[in-house]
């Protein structure tokens, strides 16, 4: 791309995704970068204006420290050290680093003495979070101080002959309160970008892309109905038209009439040509019995794989795969480096799609963050049922089903997580929460029913929220709605008689239950 460009090189940081973020929110265009790039590999980006190093666990002076090519600091643009960058930069150009006499961690209340480029428009003092060990002990002549703590003399530096500026605390979290301050600031008045990464624009670059990539020939796209899929979907059929040709495997695992939404969304509304492939006594069959988590998940996954081989040879002329790969997904398989690798990175809705398919991927959505999704989604006319609908996992309420599945379980599932749904909507929360879900819990009960013993199903509701997915808090639903949503799975859904509400955070649990 020939968008105005910030490099992040990650030092391991738990941040380094939150740190391209915050860049892209003040329309920025942002890419990770392994350590182990060169300066000659950055030269190369058409629009570099500056690199930020990122955190990192290590100490500089550790046996395996990360560090990367020294010669960045001879590319001419500026550079932002965070945390451990900082301490790395230092170093590089000549200061000490030293293990500190009191470990940093948490909130901490910085005196600003430089208010020049990085801090303007910030008060003297202000609150920012540490989280280190080491750090600066004796800068070298070239270094000018910009803010200090109690115990740290050296929070914040600029280099005087290198475009170099150090930050020993984190801005791009939410608890450095002026961080997105300091963000616009080096990203506009230190880099001179103009903020040139719009939604609009990528939407439209993309689609041309696309028409480039696939001259000619078939683009298969695996739908699932949820957002990333969709999106990709609706780029490649602005590119390409009625040569994409989209597969949606019902495994019988389904939501309420969620093939019947797909269904009108994709072939109705957007006039794309979707294949339905009725999978579900294949699923069904091969899970009877199956009650380990991990065996349901392979099973799936063998079965996706099955379901779309056979539809895929029905489709004449395939040359291409479009799926719905996300930024993370590039960075949590390890490709770091930005290049555009040819190995598959396989959705998980269709299980992993085997490398002899043969086809040539077409990933449009590889350089976004979910939210981006979401844009790009709005601004492509995608429904709001579409474009905000919650995470919903691959294997689909097989992992919300806890134990065996039949028919039964899954149609008990399906009401109680309908009504979930509807008054989540109701209360007008449903894009206020990050995910919400419906576990049927493999536990019988004893209620009272209409004066009479009952003995019968669990449902466990789970809402969480939650940026990233990595971490997650409990939904704070207001008590009356979950009363309305209790009282009703347990008036209208036949084998119900007790509904309770998870409130674990993630970690220790995960956000699904399988």
């Amino acid at each position: 791309m020939s968008n105005e460009t910030i490099v992040i090189i990650d030092f391991g940081s738990q941040y380094g995704q939150l740190i391209a973020r915050r860049v892209r929110e003040n329309n920025v265009y942002s890419i990770i970068h392994q350590p182990s790039v060169t300066a000659k590999d950055l030269s190369k980006i058409e629009n570099l204006k500056g690199i930020i190093l990122s955190g990192g666990p290590a100490s500089v002076y550790s046996e395996n420290a990360p560090t990367t090519d020294e010669k960045i600091f001879e590319l001419g643009v500026p550079i932002l050290g965070i945390c451990y960058g900082m301490q790395w930069g230092c170093k590089v150009l000549g200061s000490k680093i030293h293990k500190a006499d009191r470990r940093e961690y948490g909130r901490a209340a910085i005196t600003i003495t430089d208010k020049k480029d990085l801090f303007a428009n910030i008060s003297e003092s202000t609150t920012v979070w540490m989280s280190h060990g080491d750090q600066a002990e004796k800068l070298s002549s070239d270094f000018e101080i910009l803010a200090k703590t109690n115990t740290c003399p050296y929070a914040a530096v600029r280099n005087k002959t290198k475009k170099f500026y150090g930050l020993q605390f984190h801005p791009e979290v939410s608890h450095t309160p002026k961080g997105d301050v300091m963000m616009k600031n080096f990203l506009y008045d230190i880099c001179n970008c103009t903020g040139d990464w719009q939604m609009k624009d990528f939407a439209e670059q993309m689609i041309e892309k696309i028409r480039t990539q696939a001259k000619t020939g078939t683009v298969i796209c695996g739908l699932s109905g949820g957002v990333d899929s969709a999106v990709t979907a609706a780029l490649v059929h602005a590119a390409i038209g009625d040569r994409l040709k989209c597969i949606f495997v019902d495994n019988g695992l389904l939501r309420k009439n969620e093939r019947q939404q797909v269904e009108s969304t994709f072939r109705d509304h957007f006039k794309i040509d979707l294949h339905v492939v009725d999978w579900s006594k294949q699923f069904l069959d091969r899970l009877k019995g199956v009650i380990d988590p991990q065996k349901k998940r392979i099973i799936i996954g063998h079965e996706f794989i099955e379901a779309f081989k056979s539809e895929s040879k029905k489709i004449s002329d395939a040359k291409f795969l479009a799926q719905g790969t996300l930024y993370p997904d590039v960075i949590e398989s390890g490709k770091k480096d930005g290049n555009l690798a040819a190995n598959i990175k396989l959705h998980h809705n269709v299980g992993g799609l085997p490398k002899e398919l043969g086809f040539e991927l077409v990933e449009p959505l590889r350089d976004l963050f979910k939210d981006e999704v979401r844009l790009v989604g709005e601004y492509l006319g995608l429904p709001e049922d579409i474009v905000w609908r919650h995470p919903f996992p691959g294997p689909g309420l097989a992992v919300r089903v806890i134990g065996e599945i039949t028919e039964d379980r899954l149609k008990v599932l399906r009401e109680a997580d309908e009504i979930l749904i509807d008054e989540i909507k109701a209360a007008d929360l449903y894009r206020k929460v990050s995910q919400t879900l419906a576990v049927l819990v493999p536990v019988a009960t004893v209620g009272v029913m209409g004066d009479e013993r009952s003995y019968d199903n669990v449902i466990a509701i789970r809402s969480v929220d939650t940026t990233d997915f990595m971490t997650a808090d409990f939904s704070r639903i207001p008590y009356e709605v979950l009363g309305i949503i209790s009282s009703r799975i347990i008036n209208e859904v036949r084998g119900i008689n007790r509904v309770v509400y998870d409130i674990s955070s993630k970690p220790p649990a995960t956000i699904e239950w399988e």
